[in-house]
Parts: C-alpha cells; structure tokens; sequence
C-alpha cells in the first residue's frame, strides 16, 4: 500500500513547495512584497479550488452515501472555488484571512465526511489533507503578518517623506 501513496505523497507535499518558497521570499528584502503576496494569494486561490473538487470526484464515485450527502458534496465542491475566485479580487490582507479560515473549514468538512463514512475513504486521506493544511496555514498567515508589516511601514510618516522627496 505504501507504494501506491507514494505518488500521491510526492504531489501532495510537492504542492507545498510554492507556499514555502513564496513565504522564504516574502521575509528577503530583495523581493517586492507586493508581488509576493499576490502570488501567493493566487496559488492559494488554485489549490482551494482543486480541494473543493476532491469533493465533487467524492459525490461522483463514494457508494453508500444518501442523496442529501451526494447532493451536499456536489454544492460544497464549488464553493471554495467560488471563494478563491473572490480572494482574487480583494485587498491582500481580506483575501489572505478568507482563504486561511477556507482552508481550514474544508479541512473540518473533510473530517465530518470522514467521521460518517470513514470505511469510504482512504486510510491515507485525512493524515495528509491535515499536515498540507497545517503547512499551508502557516504560510497564508506568515504572509499576512508580513504583508501586514510592510502595509503599515508603507503607511509610516517616513515612508511618505521619502515619497515626496
């Protein structure tokens, strides 16, 4: 069985690699913060939507689950899709923090599809989908309170005394 989850091992935490990556760079002076964060903000959004489709593939292939349950999965499945969409549109510091608590109730989500139909599920599933979400927390927030640093340096008296000259 081990084998079989190396691929997916390899694709899940591969995964992480932009959120790391783009978080280190984010704390390097060199980089625009600006850019960084929309980055970010961007590979978050095309995660979430790919993690609210692991629900619609659920409704579409778990046998033993209720209408309702399927129907629930289907309408769950787009709507972090639909949130990410929005994250694109908002300031950096709202798109960060809608996407940190969407990532974390799909996560809830997950374990209350788990809970009632756990010999449905892969045994692997719910150990990886917390620890990729745990990392990607982390770097979500990471980003927020260094997003948040660079705001108020921008917004500092200095800041705007070096501007006008």
């Amino acid at each position: 069985m081990q084998d079989k989850n190396n691929i997916v091992n390899w694709l899940g935490y591969g995964g992480l690699v932009p959120f790391v990556g783009l978080t280190i760079l984010g704390w390097v002076n060199t980089f625009p913060q600006e850019i960084i964060t929309k980055l970010i903000i961007n590979y978050a959004a095309i995660i979430l939507s790919f993690v609210g489709a692991l629900h619609w593939g659920m409704a579409m292939t778990l046998s033993g689950i209720t209408p309702n349950e399927r129907h629930s999965l289907y309408v769950w499945s787009v709507i972090p899709a639909l949130i990410a969409w929005a994250c694109l549109s908002l300031p950096h510091s709202y798109a960060l923090g809608l996407l940190i608590a969407t990532f974390l109730y799909h996560l809830i989500k997950d374990f209350q599809l788990s809970h009632s139909h756990q010999a449905l599920l892969p045994s692997w599933y719910l150990t990886l989908r917390v620890r990729l979400t745990i990392v990607v927390s982390i770097s979500l927030l990471t980003t927020l309170l260094r997003s948040e640093e660079h705001t108020s340096e921008l917004q500092s008296p200095m800041y705007l005394v070096c501007r006008l000259l």
